[in-house]
């Protein structure tokens, strides 16, 4: 296996930290990590770090990716709400594994970058949405899977309201610099939270 390859990300950052649903190393091996992380840091988009986008956003770690994605336990009929669109790369993973996903984006230059580096996978179950996703979107709510890829201090209501009963949120909770990575199920309206992981993500804007 060659290394920094795809091929050698998805077996050593993925498939070593005992994530091994096919579906979803399907999706890895389809939408190649180096198209989504800018030019200069091209030669690192195989290494199991975060990288930086503009506007002092990040691309999150392969093995973060997957296992958050992972946490969602999505299938084909899925409606999925992403806040945080970012590069792009997370949204498309998504949009491998279910029937609809819409994204959000509040950053302009990040939104229009995404949307041409994604218009090349051809996803037609995906919307890409500029704004201000700390309200969710209520146009194509209740969704069954919400995930935030941007860290709020405390758990959005507007978001949370957005979810399905019994659906599941996946979010980075917690002060600027240190977070826990949360599965969050909706069990008669309230939210159930189940810590996966310390982690650090760049907050929610």
């Amino acid at each position: 296996m060659n290394p920094h390859s795809l091929e050698w990300m998805i077996q050593k950052q993925i498939i070593s930290r005992d994530i091994h649903d096919k579906a979803l190393l399907d999706a890895l091996l389809k939408i190649d990590r180096r198209n989504f992380v800018p030019d200069e840091w091209k030669e690192l988009a195989y290494e199991d770090r975060p990288l930086p986008l503009s506007h002092r956003q990040t691309i999150s770690q392969p093995y973060i990716v997957a296992l958050m994605t992972e946490q969602l336990n999505l299938n084909a009929s899925h409606n999925v709400l992403e806040i945080g669109t970012g590069s792009g790369y997370q949204t498309a993973i998504l949009a491998c594994l279910s029937r609809n996903v819409v994204s959000m984006e509040f950053v302009p230059t990040l939104y229009k970058t995404a949307k041409q580096t994604l218009a090349a996978y051809n996803l037609a179950n995906l919307t890409l949405i500029q704004g201000d996703g700390k309200k969710g979107w209520k146009d194509q709510a209740p969704y069954d899977r919400i995930i935030l890829t941007a860290a709020p201090t405390e758990l959005p209501i507007l978001i949370f309201d957005q979810l399905i009963e019994n659906g599941i949120l996946v979010a980075p909770i917690g002060q600027p610099g240190y977070q826990t990575l949360l599965r969050i199920t909706k069990n008669h309206g309230n939210p159930v939270e189940t810590p996966i992981c310390a982690v650090r993500f760049v907050p929610l804007i």
